[in-house]
C-alpha cells in the first residue's frame, strides 16, 4: 500500500512494532517473560558491557545489516527500526517522525523535549545510507556485522552508522535516567549523503525546516587520531572546502589514423591537464586552518613541527610551504586543490580524435571565489581550444564560528576522558551534509570522540572497521557533551 511520500509510515504502525518489541504478547505466560528477562541480562553481564553500551552495540549491528546503499538499500527501513526502539521507550509518537521525498529515501527526526527557557534546540546529525560495497571485494561480509580481533566490521561501521547508533542509545539512556534538559534535543538521521537525488538534509531544510531547526548542530567529520596506539588528538570540524567539477573538452575535426596530426585533441587535452598537475594554488589559512598548524606544531616535533610554525609566519616561509605540500593531507589544509580524476575521448581505434574530455575535481578554500578558480585554470592551460565549464554550480559553506560555548565544552569533556589530549579544529577537503545547515543559518561541528588509528582509514574503502574501545568511548564522550551543551545549570 502507498503512503503520503511526505510521511512515510503513520505512527500506529511505529507503535505497534514498538509494541512487539517492547511487550510480551498478553497470551505468553509470566514464566516466559521471566526467562527472557533473565537471558537478556546474562547475555549482558557475560558481554561485560553496560545496558547503554549494549544498546549501542545492538543498534549499531541492526543498522549495518539493514542494506542502505543507494543502488539497493532503503534506508526507510533503517529508519523506521531506530524510531521502533524510541517508541518501545516511551518516546511520544508525535516526536518520532520517518518522512521523506519516497518511500525507500525515509529520515528519522527525534525530538527529547527539554524545560522551554528559551533556548533552541541542539541538533545531532548522522546519516544513515552508505557508499556502495562489492563482497568480492571484502575479506568479510559488508552487510553483516562481525566482531574480530578488537574490532566491529562492516559498511557504514565509521561512516556514518556508528554516530546514528550512539545517538540513538543515547536518547534512550537520558530518558531512562530522567534527564531534563535546558533545551529540546534533535537527532535526526538522513539519507543520500553519500550520493543519490534525495538528500534528506536538503529536504528536510525545503520541507520541514521546523523540524531541524537548532542554535547548532554536532556532525560527522571530526574524530580523535591514535598514532602508535597513542591518543594524540581530538578534532572538531568546524569548516570544509567548498566541491566544485569542471569539464574540460577539446573538439577537432579529426580524420583518418593512418594520417595523423600535431593537432590531436587527445594531446591538447592531456598538455592542459599536465599544466593542472605543474600548478599549486596560492597558500591562504584562514582561522581554523591558522589553529589546526599551531596546536599541531605541539604535538609534533623536528622538520614537521617547523615546518608548521614557519607555515604561520607572513609571508609563509618558503622552506615551510615546499615541506607540507609534499603531504597530500597538509597540502590539502594549505590551498585550494585541482586534481584530474575522469577521461573520455576518442571514437575509433583507426580515427583522429573529434572530441576529448577531461573532469577535473577542485575543492575550494572557504570563502575564496569558484569563478576565480576556473580563471585561474583557463590561465595555467593558456589555450583558447580548451574550454572550461562547471558541472554543477557549487554550493558554499562558510566556517562554523568557534564559539567559547562549544569549544570549551569539547575541550572539557575531552580532558574528562583523555587527559592531556588537545582539542584541533580542522577544515575537512571533504564534504558533509553541514554546508547545507550552515547555508541554512545553522552552525555545524564535526565531533565525536570516535578516535582512529592514522593509518588506518577504511571509510568508503575495503573491511570497513571501527575499534571496539573507541566506539563505546566515543558513545560516552557524545552523552557528555550533549548533556553539556543542553544544561546551563549543571552541577
Amino acid at each position: 500500500m502507498r503512503t503520503d511520500p511526505s510521511t512515510l509510515r503513520t505512527a500506529l504502525p511505529l507503535v505497534l512494532l514498538a509494541f512487539l518489541l517492547a511487550s510480551c504478547s498478553s497470551e505468553e505466560t509470566e514464566s516466559s517473560s521471566a526467562e527472557t528477562t533473565t537471558e537478556s541480562s546474562a547475555e549482558t553481564q557475560m558481554s561485560g558491557l553496560l545496558p547503554h553500551q549494549q544498546m549501542a552495540r545492538d543498534f549499531l549491528r541492526e543498522l549495518i545489516e539493514i542494506d542502505t546503499t543507494h543502488s539497493t538499500g532503503n534506508t526507510t527501513i533503517a529508519a523506521e527500526a531506530m524510531a521502533a526502539h524510541l517508541i518501545a521507550e516511551g518516546f511520544a509518537a508525535e516526536d518520532v517522525q520517518v518522512l521523506g521525498p519516497s518511500e525507500n529515501k525515509g529520515n528519522l527526526v527525534v525530538r527529547y523535549r527539554g524545560r522551554d527557557v528559551g533556548r533552541k534546540p541542539l541538533l545531532l546529525l548522522a546519516h544513515i545510507d552508505v557508499v556502495e560495497a562489492d563482497p568480492a571485494d571484502w575479506t568479510l561480509d559488508p552487510f553483516t556485522f562481525t566482531e574480530q580481533d578488537g574490532y566491529y566490521y562492516g559498511r557504514g561501521t565509521t561512516d556514518d552508522k556508528d554516530e546514528a547508533a550512539i545517538h540513538i542509545s543515547n536518547l534512550i539512556r537520558l530518558k531512562r535516567e530522567g534527564y531534563q534538559p535546558d533545551r529540546d534535543i534533535i537527532v535526526a538521521l538522513t539519507a543520500d549523503e553519500e550520493g543519490g537525488p534525495e538528500n534528506g538534509v536538503i529536504w528536510l531544510l525545503e520541507n520541514h525546516r521546523d523540524l531541524i531547526d537548532a542554535e547548532y548542530a554536532l556532525n560527522e567529520g571530526g574524530g580523535g587520531a591514535i598514532k602508535d596506539g597513542r591518543h594524540v588528538s581530538n578534532g572538531v570540524q568546524a569548516s570544509e572546502k567548498v566541491y566544485q567539477s569542471f569539464t574540460l573538452e577539446v573538439t577537432n575535426p579529426g580524420g583518418h589514423s593512418s594520417l595523423p596530426e600535431k593537432d590531436n585533441a587527445i594531446y591538447r587535452l592531456a598538455d592542459a591537464l599536465i599544466r593542472i598537475r605543474g600548478y599549486d594554488f596560492p597558500v591562504a589559512l584562514n582561522e581554523v586552518t591558522k589553529i589546526f598548524f599551531e596546536r599541531s606544531a605541539e604535538l609534533e616535533e623536528g622538520d614537521l613541527a617547523a615546518a608548521m610554525r614557519g607555515i604561520l609566519q607572513y609571508p609563509p616561509e618558503p622552506a615551510a610551504v615546499a615541506y607540507l605540500s609534499r603531504t597530500p593531507y597538509y597540502n590539502s589544509r594549505l590551498r585550494t586543490t585541482c586534481v584530474a580524476t575522469m577521461l573520455d575521448a576518442g571514437h575509433a581505434e583507426n580515427a583522429l580524435p573529434q572530441r576529448a574530455q577531461a573532469t577535473v575535481n577542485c575543492r575550494v578554500l572557504p570563502g575564496a571565489s569558484v569563478e576565480a578558480v576556473q580563471d585561474t585554470l583557463a590561465t595555467v592551460i593558456g589555450d583558447s581550444q580548451v574550454t572550461i565549464t562547471p558541472i554543477i554550480e557549487a554550493i558554499l559553506s562558510a566556517p562554523s564560528p568557534l564559539t567559547p560555548e562549544v569549544l570549551s565544552a569539547i575541550e572539557g569533556v575531552t580532558e574528562e576522558l583523555w587527559p592531556g589530549v588537545p582539542v584541533i579544529p580542522t577544515m575537512s577537503a571533504g564534504a558533509t551534509d553541514g554546508l547545507f545547515l550552515r547555508n541554512a543559518g545553522i552552525p555545524v561541528y564535526g565531533v565525536s570522540g570516535l578516535f582512529s588509528d592514522i593509518e588506518d582509514n577504511r571509510a568508503h574503502g575495503q573491511n570497513e572497521r571501527i575499534l571496539i574501545k573507541s566506539y563505546f568511548e566515543g558513545q560516552e564522550f557524545l552523552y557528555r557533551l550533549v548533556t553539556r551543551l543542553s544544561r546551563s545549570d549543571e552541577d
